[in-house]
């Protein structure tokens, strides 16, 4: 007999209890995702005793079949190997950009005598120094026109510029007066010509000078234009009392270029410190992150990323991912990097990219001023950018055919279901009873479909499967489906809860012969209950049908809850006014007449609401204590009726 297999528990039992990094592997032997550990082991038996509650991971583990893992001497070369793996592996489970293509750097060539400025998507040469990276490639060769409008610099395209390279580079024993060979070998470029080009084709500036150009060219990069300022100020005034005049004209035009972009800068912070403000939004499966660049208070710019994960990670995880993908990209290195969620990693990230930066950096949640007004200002600019993205590339018609289709399959239904039709009960122990109707046509929110009902069957206490059998019987009665206003039969009904709510629309369905699909989704599991199964069925996590139907249920609660809070608020807040003494119903009509709606009396000042005719001071004061005193309840009843 041939020696059994140990099981992947076993074989884990078997894994050093070092830090590292492991790889899980699906049947293919393909890297499905890649993580990091203080400890392996322990790290590696919560994913296979199922003790990690990520909603991914029980579906991952279904895939995974085998492992690898790697020892290192500690958590910080477990982090750039994680970061290194997962660039080399892309595994499916891991957060990465939706789109693995080469974004837009800003390069200097550095190791060349007379180092040039170019526009590339490639980042691995040596001796070249990158910036970016951008995700706005027309935004990026603006930067690069403009710089040279502010400090004349070659570019890497430039016929002369090349060919002077290639000289120098076979004449090695030129280097030292180069200027001078250049002068006798060279010819003009267009650059020079118009006062772009610093003339190194020509031999017009020695090594020295055009180094110093090129510092102030990186200076400029990195967010620090005040040092750019100060040294063109500083040299603008040495040529003016040297009686440079032309020299000293030049120097001004650079330094009203630089204004001009200041000028324009409309996203500014109060500090000069040096700080990255990440901003994320998330769709179920999909999510952008947007980062500001901030330099000296000033935006140097922003650049968005869709991500391949949105709400199917955790928001920690989805940061923590992204930002190791970008910082590994980038050597513009913050002192502070700024996001919407603490990060249980967030001293180990610092201290990775303060080895980056070669200073220290600090990773932390803005809790309020600018910069947290800035990180919302980010999540919202991807919250944009994100849409552009699904309209652009079809991604949420592709997402909704898909999601139609899947339910037609799962629920045994004839057809994808177009029409879909959800139900909610909302109610306080019995009290303020409503029913919510929702509709989504061909997989979105119809919302000029939506319908509301009052429960008419008085209640003692809350009692769903009473209250879901009254509106299915309303809704779905003869003269109901015989008026255009309601709409077609729909395709598929959904009903907000198990069993006992799906058993209340079967037997009100059968009472008027009508024969609809139909199905309830529990919100614990999200377990979709059919008529034909006792056993739920369970959509697989993270698939586009699971999250249409969830939206469906999700609107449907909120349709529902929004009505009833408005039921009970106004009864609660007239109920308040007779709680006042000195408060009959004519002042009562008085003040509601005066204010229109509740909203508008709940916001009133006492002055306000002395304003009404025949309301005294002391009894308008009187009020306004009452509905502070009813305001500080009201979220705790809230709270209960949901």
């Amino acid at each position: 007999m041939g020696r059994e297999v140990p099981t992947l528990a076993e074989q884990v039992a078997q894994v050093p209890r070092e830090p590292g990094c492991y790889l899980w592997r699906d049947g293919k032997g393909e890297v499905v995702y890649v993580g990091k550990a203080k400890d392996l082991r322990a790290r590696m038996r919560q994913y296979v005793t199922l003790q990690d509650d990520r909603e991914k991971i029980p579906l991952m583990m279904q895939v995974v079949k085998s492992f690898d893992y790697v020892v290192v001497e500690n958590e910080h070369e477990a982090l750039v190997l994680e970061r290194n793996l997962i660039a080399q592996y892309h595994p499916y489970f891991n957060v990465d950009y939706k789109d693995d293509k080469s974004y837009p750097f800003i390069a200097i060539t550095e190791s060349d005598v007379f180092p040039a400025i170019k526009y590339t998507r490639e980042r691995h040469r040596k001796g070249t120094r990158y910036f970016g990276p951008y995700t706005d490639a027309r935004a990026a060769r603006e930067t690069i026109d403009t710089l040279r409008k502010v400090v004349p610099i070659c570019t890497a395209n430039c016929v002369e510029w090349k060919r002077a390279k290639r000289y120098l580079e076979a004449h090695p024993d030129d280097l030292a007066v180069a200027n001078l060979a250049l002068a006798k070998s060279g010819r003009p470029c267009f650059f020079s010509h118009v006062g772009l080009g610093p003339g190194v084709c020509v031999g017009a500036v020695d090594t020295a000078d055009y180094a110093k150009n090129v510092r102030q060219v990186e200076r400029f990069l990195s967010g620090k234009r005040s040092e750019v300022v100060d040294e063109l100020t500083a040299q603008m005034r040495e040529a003016a009392a040297d009686l440079e005049f032309e020299r000293a004209g030049r120097l001004k035009r650079r330094l009203e270029v630089i204004n001009g972009l200041q000028d324009k800068q409309q996203v500014v912070l109060g500090s000069s410190v040096s700080i990255d403000l990440v901003g994320v939004y998330r769709e179920e499966t999909i999510s952008c992150a947007c980062v500001f660049v901030m330099r000296e208070g000033i935006t140097v710019r922003s650049a968005e990323f869709v991500l391949n994960k949105g709400n199917d990670v955790s928001e920690e995880e989805l940061v923590e991912g992204f930002l190791k993908r970008y910082y590994d990209e980038t050597a513009d290195i913050p002192a502070e990097v700024g996001v919407g969620v603490e990060l249980s990693d967030a001293d180990l990230l610092a201290g990775w990219l303060a080895n980056k930066r070669g200073r220290a950096c600090r990773i932390y949640v803005p809790k309020r001023g600018d910069k947290r007004h800035l990180l919302e200002m980010a999540a919202n600019n991807a919250h944009f950018a994100l849409n552009r993205y699904m309209v652009r590339t079809g991604y949420a018609d592709d997402r909704t055919n898909q999601a139609l289709m899947q339910l037609e399959s799962a629920l045994a239904l004839e057809g994808p279901p177009l029409r879909i039709e959800c139900f909610d009960i909302s109610t306080l122990h019995g009290r303020f009873t409503v029913a919510s109707m929702v509709v989504f046509s061909n997989g979105r929110p119809d919302k000029g479909q939506y319908r509301r009902f009052k429960i008419r069957t008085e209640l003692d206490e809350a009692n769903d499967f009473v209250s879901m059998s009254e509106v299915l019987g309303r809704r779905y009665a003869p003269d109901r489906m015989a008026d255009e206003r309601f709409g077609s039969r729909p395709d598929l009904l959904v009903v907000d809860g198990g069993k006992p709510q799906l058993t209340a629309a079967i037997e009100q369905l059968e009472s008027l012969g009508l024969d609809i699909p139909v199905c309830g989704l529990a919100k614990s599991d999200e377990e979709v209950f059919v008529p034909w199964d006792e056993t739920p069925i369970v959509l697989p996590s993270g698939s586009a049908s699971l999250y249409l139907i969830k939206q469906v249920r999700d609107e449907s609660h909120r349709f529902a809850i929004t009505f009833h809070r408005e039921l009970r608020d106004k009864a609660m807040t007239v109920g308040v006014l007779d709680e006042v003494p000195g408060v009959g119903p004519k002042r009562k009509r008085a003040i509601m007449r005066h204010f229109g709606s509740l909203k508008r009396l709940r916001a009133a000042s006492p002055d306000d609401i002395a304003q009404v005719k025949g309301v005294p001071q002391s009894v308008a004061t009187d009020i306004w204590l009452e509905l502070r005193a009813w305001d500080a309840e009201r979220d705790e009843v809230a709270h209960k009726a949901e």
